[in-house]
């Protein structure tokens, strides 16, 4: 199962580096504070492994789009919890938020088509 959420980047942690049996990994965490709500909340993701540059594109202050996973496990009678990101993508600053329609001149809308003559071009 997976989720989206934004909100703004708060703050962006260390690198971290190790191997394992499987070999080399590394994970970066950042908190990103949520504006969907009437009550912000700050979530602290995960990043691991990061195969297209994420880690060096995260940047303080930043609106972004997070798409993430829950996971958590069990380790010595204690569950502990994960939210794993697996992609972050830049909000545009300039979107629009889709509930206003985008902006237009009275040249983009075209002209009637039709005979010119025709005041009403009701069909009865």
């Amino acid at each position: 199962m997976s989720f989206k959420t934004t909100g703004k980047v708060l703050q962006v942690l260390p690198e971290i580096k190790g191997t394992s049996a499987r070999g080399e990994w590394k994970k970066q965490d950042f908190i990103i504070e949520t504006a969907e709500e009437q009550y912000p909340k700050k979530i602290c993701f995960t990043l691991f492994n990061d195969k297209n540059g994420t880690f060096d594109k995260i940047k303080p202050n930043m609106e972004v789009e997070v798409s993430f996973s829950i996971e958590s496990r069990e380790y010595n009678e204690k569950w502990f919890s994960n939210i794993n990101a697996f992609r972050v993508d830049l909000v545009q600053s300039g979107s629009n938020s889709g509930n206003i329609p985008p902006s237009f001149t009275a040249s983009d809308i075209p002209p009637m088509g039709g005979d010119q003559d025709d005041k009403d071009d009701l069909p009865f």
